[in-house]
């Protein structure tokens, strides 16, 4: 809204020309976000206290965990509400991208805040039955896929990390694999949230890179320099993400061990389905998983733990899963699982940074 006010007006105020650049707006949509985070995370901690929104703690979890019932959940409400807000105002709202991407996040958020209300209501961790929940996931990520598919110019081809010109079309076959990327990051992202800022952290880092890549991929010039695929339009996606860093930093603020707050599922399924397309808008895709490999890590341990103590009779490979449960139940401290699970993700963000050289 900023921008459609303001930027007109750059024939009679020159210094309004400023607005036109993406990188100013995606750098004031992540303060913006950040602040309406500062400003409402202590009010929502408080209203969510005295309806007494706690997160119910699994019974076979870490011990540990106990400590932390009854902890206000739904704190993914702060993220979202910053992040639509902060994006409509300094967005370009013509930009169809933008509009798709915010679609996901808010439908993922709805899923997620029935499944985190039907725990609360049953005070247990089990909430809306997992094919219905996924049922949603896929029909909104369907939805954006066939929009994108049929989206004049939006190539079904996918880019290959480390090759130039290795890239296959998939044709139909494309819109599969699109709503694995944003069904599956959804999930992975879910998986991971487990401690006091183990999911926020690494989410953040990767909207940063994606905030470079939509950039990148967005600008004509920059994009033939790279050798990456021109999605017309996508740049504007940079001030979603710049968004997206803003309101994760601020809840990270409430979310940081010892937290005050858990963003729950409604939290976690919205970044992650955002974060999934994203990837797609900005023909990305496959390179999410070198961006998001903690994720990776954290998803495959569940499957392999889950599919040896089918196939094994009973025996486990992990002390427990999510990986993340498995260190905690080594002895390894919880701020430490944390943070050293951010210093992966950081690595693995560099590492797919450095891709749009090493081709």
């Amino acid at each position: 809204m900023i921008y459609h006010l303001l930027y007109p007006l750059h024939t009679v105020i020159s210094s309004f020309n400023v607005f036109r650049y993406i990188t100013f707006r995606a750098i004031y949509a992540a303060v913006t976000a950040l602040i309406i985070s500062f400003l409402l995370g202590p009010w929502l901690i408080r209203k969510l206290k005295t309806l007494q929104v706690g997160q119910p703690i699994r019974d076979d979890g870490p011990k540990t965990h106990l400590a932390k019932e009854g902890t206000p959940t739904m704190g993914g409400l702060l993220i979202i509400f910053s992040v639509v807000i902060s994006t409509l105002l300094w967005a370009n709202l013509t930009n169809a991208f933008v509009w798709l991407v915010i679609l996901v996040t808010v439908s993922y958020a709805l899923i997620g805040f029935m499944d985190d209300y039907r725990k609360l209501v049953r005070k247990n961790s089990k909430g809306v039955p997992g094919k219905v929940r996924l049922a949603g996931e896929i029909a909104v990520a369907l939805f954006v896929a066939v929009v994108l598919y049929l989206k004049p110019g939006f190539t079904s081809a996918v880019t290959i990390p480390f090759f130039k010109t290795v890239l296959p079309d998939l044709g139909w076959g494309y819109i599969v694999l699109a709503v694995f990327i944003i069904v599956g990051t959804a999930n992975a992202v879910n998986l991971t949230d487990g401690l006091d800022g183990l999911a926020i952290g690494p989410v953040t880092i990767c909207f940063m890179t994606y905030l470079l890549f939509a950039y990148f991929s967005g600008n004509v010039r920059i994009a033939s320099y790279l050798q990456i695929p021109y999605v017309a339009g996508t740049g504007e996606l940079a001030v979603f993400c710049g968004a997206m860093v803003g309101a994760g930093l601020g809840f990270l603020w409430f979310n940081a061990y010892p937290a005050e707050i858990f963003m729950g599922d409604v939290g976690a399924l919205s970044l992650g389905g955002a974060l999934g397309t994203l990837a797609v808008v900005t023909k990305q895709e496959i390179l999410l998983a070198i961006v998001g490999g903690l994720f990776v890590i954290e998803t495959f341990s569940v499957i392999f733990q889950v599919g040896w103590f089918k196939l094994s009779h009973g025996k486990r490979i992990f002390r427990m899963a999510p990986l993340h449960h498995h260190f905690e139940l080594k002895g390894w401290p919880e701020p430490k699982v944390i943070v050293r699970f951010w210093i992966i993700s950081i690595l693995l963000a560099l590492l797919a940074i450095s891709t749009l050289k090493l081709r």
